[in-house]
């Protein structure tokens, strides 16, 4: 292990040619990263570190299943204690913008902007504002549509507790001009969901085409405005919507991807929290479920290749596939009552996930693992996002791989 000091901060590497100040191992206690080389848009720029393992692997499907980690690298003490503790953040050095991804996020409240007002934007927000007091100091809302944003400011700063009136965050009409003057940029914007009684049988896809040009337009303004906060991702459907944000805010004016745009772990999709909390509706109806409450997760994009699993330790194949059937297809029964399903995701999705995201505590989210966004249990902690690691069954592992090679065909 060789160190490293520019600029006042730390680092540690395999390597010994980067091109840094070389210096002794720092003292306990002072902050220090591990710089590690990759092609800047193939995986994460950076990362919380949780076992040794993850210095030497790829940034693959691996990362969910300790047992395909590989061998664990010999490590001298100060980088051992460090991850031990969770304290060591990787950071990939061939990132053009790997100083940004080194840097920890600020601390205290959060500025969060709702791009588009509609059912979901408007239920989001309503959700934000009871909630968000701990962690949100003001949210801007912005919507084509003026008499929306005027109407919903004039509504949501009725609302308050009685002789407190401050308890609740703000809300902000903001213009796109200032959209991104915030730590949060909240994607709900849409063309349009197919009709009720329009017989598409999987809805999210037919958005994309419609709604990517849209999040493409966004993310080139992230990218131009030099956004260092959360680009997240709500429209549907959300996997390869924050890759499309990805890549094009990493586009030059040549086209070419230079990197310089938003960071991988920057952008992060929110849809599979309701896919969980659908899983856990009819866990609690039928006993056969009933693992799913203690020992269940979920994975993988919030559509047809959802990967539900009714336990880790006691994974059982065909029981949950049809646990997943059942919150796949939970929408449709929705649309066949007359209504569109947009509640829960807004809530469960959108709403309690933004709000675990900000609060450091995990959640279900699109993490970029392996070229694609992809569900799973993670969080943002100090030292970078974390993603759970478990030692997964074969078979589950199989359709988790399976379900990102689907994605990886549709961008």
């Amino acid at each position: 292990m060789v160190y490293y000091r520019q600029n006042g901060s730390f680092y540690c590497a395999f390597e010994e040619d980067l091109p840094l100040p070389r210096v002794e191992p720092p003292e306990e206690g002072v902050p220090m990263s591990f710089l590690f080389r990759r092609d800047p848009l193939s995986c994460r720029a950076s990362f919380s570190v949780t076992d040794p393992r993850q210095l030497s692997a790829d940034q693959g499907l691996g990362f969910l299943d300790l047992r395909r980690l590989g061998a664990a690298p010999e490590l001298p003490g100060p980088a051992a204690r460090r991850i031990e503790a969770g304290t060591l953040r990787a950071v990939n050095f061939d990132h053009p913008r790997w100083r940004f991804a080194a840097e920890a996020g600020r601390a205290g409240k959060k500025r969060l902007h709702i791009l588009a007002l509609g059912d979901v934007g408007s239920t989001l927000l309503t959700a934000l504002k009871l909630l968000g007091a701990d962690v949100l100091s003001t949210i801007g809302i912005c919507d084509l549509n003026e008499k929306a944003t005027r109407r919903w400011e004039f509504e949501m700063n009725q609302v308050a507790y009685p002789w407190d009136y401050s308890a609740l965050p703000e809300v902000e009409v903001v213009d796109q001009e200032h959209l991104f003057d915030c730590d949060v940029f909240v994607f709900v914007a849409t063309r349009g969901i197919p009709p009720v009684d329009s017989g598409v049988q999987d809805v999210r896809m037919a958005q994309f085409e419609a709604n990517r040009g849209l999040v493409e337009h966004f993310a080139r303004m992230a990218r131009e405005a030099k956004f260092r906060g959360l680009f997240a991702v709500v429209s549907d459907p959300v996997d390869p919507l924050a890759k499309a944000a990805l890549l094009e805010s990493n586009r030059g004016e040549d086209g070419a991807l230079d990197g310089r745009g938003l960071l991988p772990e920057q952008v992060q999709g929110y849809g599979l929290g309701v896919m969980n909390a659908r899983a856990a509706y009819y866990a609690k109806k039928d006993l056969r479920f009933a693992s799913f409450l203690t020992e269940g997760r979920a994975f993988g994009p919030h559509g047809e290749d959802l990967v539900i699993a009714n336990s880790i330790a006691g994974y059982d194949d065909a029981l949950s596939r049809e646990l997943t059937q059942l919150a796949v297809t939970a929408n449709l029964e929705m649309r066949r009552l007359g209504f569109k399903p947009y509640v829960a995701p807004a809530l469960s999705s959108a709403a309690l996930s933004l709000l675990l995201t900000l609060r450091g505590e995990w959640h279900y989210g699109s993490v970029y693992l392996d070229g694609v966004y992809l569900g799973v249990k993670n969080r943002y902690t100090p030292f970078g996002q974390e993603v759970e690691s478990l030692e997964l069954p074969e078979q589950l592992f199989q359709r988790i791989s399976l379900a990102a090679e689907h994605l990886k065909a549709v961008i």
